[in-house]
């Protein structure tokens, strides 16, 4: 194999390989030993088919065969013999004509093609004990639990029949109920002991209105209009005549934040549900914290670290991108002017994402490759059972599908690299800590969020 680097320009390579034409032959002749022992034609005993019969009859799907192989083994030979780390695949290319490959693969010439790749820049790292953050740090205050109660004593708020009580927002009613449409009845269109509570219950529009201010043992006729884009066609956007009868009427009730209330969600009391809810609201705090440090972080990492981006793997991260926006608009109906901004704006603009995206990809890698940083089979593992938990039933398929799919385990493994390397960074600079309200750090949040 003789390889020449034909152009090297920026971050571009370009390489030719020659494979001499005996090499080939030796592969072919490899090749048909191999398949003596498992082809079987008619006329010849298995084992036994003379390798000239062999060489006729599949002689050139063979050497394309092999062809094929020598290149794949050969690209990646010559790129391992020199140091090479590139971005995305080669791009492959015979460089002989229509007529000199016909040779080629008869065995008669050399095989000979180029590769055309870029390489990954170098990136050399700052001095990550030299950076100046700062990490806002928030306690939960007795508002915040108070608050957290009330929410919690609304969610498991009980129901208390009233006589005479007239339904309104917030009430909850059981009826019984028969929808027609033009005097005809439809399906699902009626019910009975249905209990909704008035403002939650999300019928059509008119239907909870029309209950409101009846009282137990009431009858009426409330009429309501599906919405134009209901998902069953044959009501869409039709009016509808619901003759119903309320049966009972039910006045809300909150929950008393007591000791019993506490038991009811499995605390020992209710000192201990607000340590719970201390707790919980603190790591909300934290998790906050966390992500604007983090952003912060990164902002730093980008503008510190200055280097050739790699067209290739930005083009790549920037039609993901672009296809998941176009899309997104697709489904809602939108189109660039309603952001107020031109297609070509929006290229400029996410364009500038995907540079973002790629600088601190190649950094985070950088980091991680030069400190060892490792994401073990365990932390996969873990990983991999808690993605499995968020589908129900369906924890067999999903580990099938990280089986069976190339590259899938690379999308968990890649957030759980990224966040160890985070903390590695974040050992070295010792960010100074400044405790802030609640509010503050949320601020401080949205703001970094939107620069």
């Amino acid at each position: 194999m003789q390889v020449t680097e034909t152009s090297s320009e920026g971050l571009k390579r370009k390489l030719k390989v020659v494979v001499g034409a005996d090499e080939l032959g030796q592969r072919f002749s490899a090749h048909l030993d191999r398949m003596k022992d498992q082809v079987q034609l008619k006329g010849f005993r298995k084992g036994k088919v003379p390798i000239a019969h062999l060489k006729k009859v599949f002689g050139r799907s063979v050497m394309s065969d092999v062809v094929e192989e020598t290149i794949r083994e050969t690209s990646s030979k010559a790129i391992s013999e020199r140091n090479e780390r590139p971005a995305v695949m080669p791009d492959i290319e015979l460089a002989e004509g229509a007529s000199e490959i016909e040779s080629v693969v008869e065995g008669k010439a050399d095989l000979a093609y180029e590769m055309s790749f870029e390489v990954l820049p170098e990136v050399t790292l700052t001095d990550f004990a030299a950076l100046k953050l700062e990490r806002l740090v928030a306690d939960a205050d007795d508002e915040q639990i108070k608050k957290a109660l009330d929410e919690l004593a609304e969610r498991n708020q009980t129901f208390a029949a009233e006589e005479g009580r007239e339904a309104s927002d917030g009430d909850r009613v059981t009826i019984d109920f028969k929808g027609t449409i033009d005097g005809e009845a439809f399906d699902r269109g009626s019910g009975e002991d249905l209990q909704l509570v008035i403002g939650n219950a999300g019928f059509i529009p008119g239907f909870e209105d029309g209950i409101k201010g009846a009282k137990a043992g009431e009858s009426r006729d409330v009429k309501a209009t599906f919405p134009a884009d209901y998902p069953v066609e044959d009501l869409a956007g039709k009016e509808a005549v619901f003759a119903i009868t309320v049966k009972q009427v039910e006045k809300p009730v909150k929950a008393e934040i007591d000791d019993a209330f506490a038991k009811s969600l499995g605390a020992e009391g209710l000192d201990h549900l607000k340590e719970l809810v201390s707790a919980q609201i603190k790591r909300e705090l934290d998790q906050a914290s966390r992500m604007k440090i983090k952003r912060e972080l990164l902002d730093v990492l980008e503008a510190s670290h200055s280097f050739e981006l790699p067209v290739s793997l930005v083009e790549r991260e920037f039609d993901l991108i672009w296809r998941q926006v176009t899309e997104g608009m697709a489904r809602e109906g939108k189109s660039f002017p309603d952001e107020g901004k031109t297609e070509d704006e929006a290229k400029a603009e996410y364009r500038t994402i995907a540079e973002r995206r790629v600088r601190l990809g190649l950094v985070v890698g950088e980091i991680g490759d030069k400190n060892k940083i490792e994401v073990t089979q365990d932390e996969m593992r873990r990983a991999l059972m808690e993605h499995a938990r968020r589908f129900p039933g369906q924890e067999k398929d999903v580990y099938q599908y990280f089986e069976k799919t190339p590259g899938a385990l690379q999308e968990l493994r890649a957030p759980i690299f990224e966040e160890k390397v985070i903390d590695f960074v974040l050992e070295l600079a010792k960010p100074a800590e400044r405790k802030v309200s609640r509010q503050e750090l949320l601020d401080a949040l949205e703001k970094i969020s939107e620069d």
